[in-house]
């Protein structure tokens, strides 16, 4: 049986619709259009229900039959989200206070999405955090109140089952999977003492020595901590509002890694600068990190915090592994242009560079072939509208929102693990009337004072190429492991051969000197002064011009007194030659 096409959720201004995935994408008539401006809408985990609220009410939509099973009558209603098992619907609106109640109405409400009936409410006063975190099979729900962690057990919200105390818990992350439950825990520092962060296993909160793994740090105002899939380890990063050192206008940001085991490290980045983005890899043995100051650099390392493969440098700020993790995307959103690398994260090897310019979103559709890349407002006004994409490059469909009207959001209805299998990569374009979206080579702007110059004298950044695409001196193609094994051991061998020869040559008398325009250390003094000191001289500057070739045949830049420098070459041997001889 043929695998479900994913619809595409759009909430814009002029109402909520649904399309189906390629190859069709076309209006889904099974979903009637809501012409009324939603202020939220969400998929559950498993894609089958649809929850949508309009100013008017809350509605909860079967996706496959468009039956409606709940509507709630909450015109005020902000924020919706699922439980796992698609048994509660959370709703959130902003709190406020009445007069007939200075304390004001409760207002996160539990729905059981069978009867209808409210479970539980609650006060929560901030947006964020505002829903309670569940474990994957609901057996366990958790809620930050007041610095303290509530645990409650099998959705009975009535009862606390556990609490986990520590003075300023700010965050907490629960681990995704099945039981027994981690929660990762962060407590900011204060008064000279540093931020740390826990890993416990419910429901063992005893104190620091239950503790599954222990990390305490400095300089951080805040920190987003992130499981993997297998909930095994959590990458921390750390974040300042202020660079004191005045280097970063974002901050200064920090990585570490947390393992269940005990274990925990710094992420050392070979680049300085902000971290734009951390993501884990869907098998959880690797994740990537987009670093540095422009051109970003980002790299994959594994559970030892090696490094395995670095892409090099590039306009980017975001990554993306599809569901099944076999392709990786790195990509420039927001105040970059757009450029998108696709790449097989498994061979490393590139498979399009299509353009999205002007894009804020980005989302994977769960079939691992398609993503969509949105403008969507507040971020940007104008230009709105989406385009659903091969990995490929190729754009499949094109939606432009009306003029005078904003698109909000599009969201990818959300499918259960293992109903797309991972699919064989292709490097050639899917077919498409809409063609591809490579860039086209653009020249950059050069100021009349360096238009004489050579071109690779007015580059702003240098920009390294990933590492399997480096060259290495001349020009030749990269080596494979086994050849540049073989090629280290002839070396060694040739080395050997020539410290023996040197030997045997020591106790010989030294040749004469050849006629020829290379110079040689060991020639004979002429037994002027003068002319010995000019010949010193000559030599040294001759071995500061091979010095400058070989940094160039690396591909290092020069500087254009150093370029004069080389062209001089032919001229100094021609003087040295003169010299040695008594001309």
């Amino acid at each position: 049986m043929a695998p479900p096409t994913p619809v595409l959720a759009v909430r814009a201004s002029n109402g909520t619709s649904m399309i189906y995935g390629p190859p069709d994408c076309v209006e889904n008539t099974v979903f009637k259009r809501d012409g009324r401006a939603s202020k939220f809408v969400t998929f559950s985990r498993d894609g089958s229900l649809f929850a949508w609220c309009n100013g008017d009410k809350v509605s909860v939509l079967n996706v496959a039959d468009g039956r409606v099973l709940q509507s709630l009558d909450l015109p005020k209603t902000a924020c919706l989200e699922f439980s796992p098992k698609s048994s509660i619907l959370a709703t959130w609106q902003p709190y406020s206070k009445t007069q007939e109640s200075a304390q004001g109405d409760p207002n996160l409400h539990l729905w059981d999405l069978q009867t209808g009936k409210c479970l539980k409410s609650f006060y929560q006063k901030k947006m964020q955090g505002w829903c309670p975190t569940w474990s994957d099979d609901e057996s366990i729900a958790v809620r930050n109140v007041n610095n303290e962690l509530h645990f409650f057990e099998n959705n009975k919200f009535d009862t606390i089952a556990n609490k986990l105390h520590l003075q300023k818990v700010t965050e907490f992350v629960l681990s995704p999977g099945a039981q027994p439950s981690k929660v990762a825990v962060y407590v900011p520092g204060s008064k000279g003492a540093p931020s740390f962060v826990r890993l416990y296993q419910y429901p063992n909160f005893a104190g620091p020595t239950s503790a599954l793994a222990n990390k305490s740090f400095f300089k951080s105002d805040k920190v987003t901590m992130l499981w993997n899939k297998k909930a095994s380890a959590v990458l921390v990063t750390a974040s300042t509002e202020v660079d004191k050192t005045g280097a970063s206008y974002y901050g200064e940001q920090t990585l570490h890694y947390l393992a269940v085991n005990g274990e925990s490290a710094v992420v050392q980045l070979p680049k300085s600068g902000p971290i734009y983005d951390v993501v884990w890899s869907p098998g959880s043995a690797e994740f990537c990190v987009v670093y540095g100051f422009m051109p970003a650099k980002a790299t994959v390392f594994n559970l030892k915090c090696d490094p395995v493969f670095d892409f090099g440098t590039g306009p980017r700020n975001a990554a993306y592994y599809s569901p099944q993790g076999h392709i990786l995307v790195l990509a420039g959103f927001g105040n970059l242009r757009g450029q998108m690398e696709v790449w097989d994260a498994k061979r490393y090897k590139q498979i399009s560079k299509p353009q999205a310019p002007d894009s804020t979103f980005f989302s994977w559709c769960p079939d691992g072939e398609h993503i969509v890349t949105a403008t969507c407002a507040p971020r940007l006004r104008v230009g709105n509208g989406y385009k659903i994409w091969h990995y490929t490059g190729t754009v499949l469909h094109k939606s432009d929102v009306p003029s005078d009207a904003e698109l909000w959001e599009v969201l990818w209805q959300p499918c259960a693990e293992g109903v797309f299998p991972e699919k064989p990569i292709r490097y050639q374009a899917a077919p498409s009337e809409l063609g591809s979206a490579e860039p086209k080579p653009a020249q950059a702007y050069r100021p009349p004072a360096l238009r004489n110059r050579p071109a690779a004298s007015s580059k702003l950044h240098e920009e390294e190429p990933p590492q399997n695409m480096k060259q290495p001196a001349g020009g030749e193609r990269p080596l494979s492991r086994a050849a540049l094994k073989n090629q280290k051991k002839r070396e060694a061998k040739k080395a050997a051969k020539q410290e023996g020869k040197s030997d045997d040559v020591q106790d010989k008398p030294p040749d004469p000197l050849p006629a020829c325009p290379t110079p040689t250390p060991a020639a004979a003094a002429s037994g002027d002064p003068e002319t010995d000191k000019k010949i010193k001289n000559l030599r040294k500057k001759i071995k500061a011009i091979e010095q400058l070739k070989e940094q160039q045949a690396t591909g290092k830049q020069l500087e254009k007194n150093q370029i004069e420098k080389i062209q001089k070459e032919s001229q100094l041997l021609q003087e040295l030659e003169d010299l040695e001889l008594g001309l």
